[in-house]
């Protein structure tokens, strides 16, 4: 069995969550709902194109939810571990 062939938008948003590495909590749910969101806007946006603007502000949202975690990992780990004796 063959793997279906990826549009731009899924290939793009699955090299994007492969760069953020191992995926905890619900980040694979996210990303599966992004991967999803991403397969429908290569497809077309259902409705002649009527769906597109809210697939895109989906999108949107789902990678934001999903790299919200990320940035606030980064914000807490800003000196390393500086400040851990060692």
């Amino acid at each position: 069995m063959s793997t279906p062939q990826r549009g731009p938008v899924e290939a793009a948003v699955r090299d994007d969550v492969e760069q953020l590495g191992d995926l905890v909590g619900v980040e694979p749910s996210l990303s599966q709902m992004a991967y999803r969101l991403a397969r429908e806007i290569d497809a077309g946006g259902g409705e002649d194109g009527k769906q597109l603007p809210q697939l895109n502000r989906e999108l949107r949202q789902t990678l934001a939810q999903l790299l919200e975690g990320r940035a606030s990992d980064d914000d807490d780990d800003e000196f390393g571990d500086l400040g851990t004796p060692g």
